[in-house]
């Protein structure tokens, strides 16, 4: 289980660091790159998927042994969150773009862990 530990961890590093890009790039109201309204809508599907929880916990119950369980929870709950922002990011392609390969990533390690049940 090893293995499953890992790619849980590696789950929970990226999910941190879209937090963080998306937080970063809010705070710096950076309208180059990114409409501000539409950035913040995201920053609150953050909120309120609380994937900040989700990554804390996917590191703490996975740094040292492997809970199968409550991983898959995590996970599923993670996947709600990241669908409904993923559909808003393609709806809002042209203003969202960036954020795309960042969500490829985070879908394709979420979708990963199969659930046993």
């Amino acid at each position: 289980m090893k293995f499953e530990m890992q790619k849980a961890i590696m789950l929970s590093e990226n999910i941190d660091g879209f937090i963080k890009f998306v937080q970063h790039n809010h705070e710096n109201k950076n309208s180059y790159r990114f409409n501000p309204d539409k950035l913040y809508q995201i920053k609150l599907f953050i909120d309120e998927y609380k994937f900040q929880l989700i990554a804390d916990e996917l590191w703490r119950i996975n740094q040292y042994d492997w809970d199968g369980k409550y991983t898959h929870i995590l996970v599923d709950l993670f996947i709600q969150g990241i669908n409904v922002i993923d559909e808003y990011v393609n709806n809002n392609a042209h203003d969202l773009f960036l954020l795309r390969g960042r969500l490829f990533t985070l879908k394709s390690l979420s979708l990963s862990f199969s659930s046993p049940f």
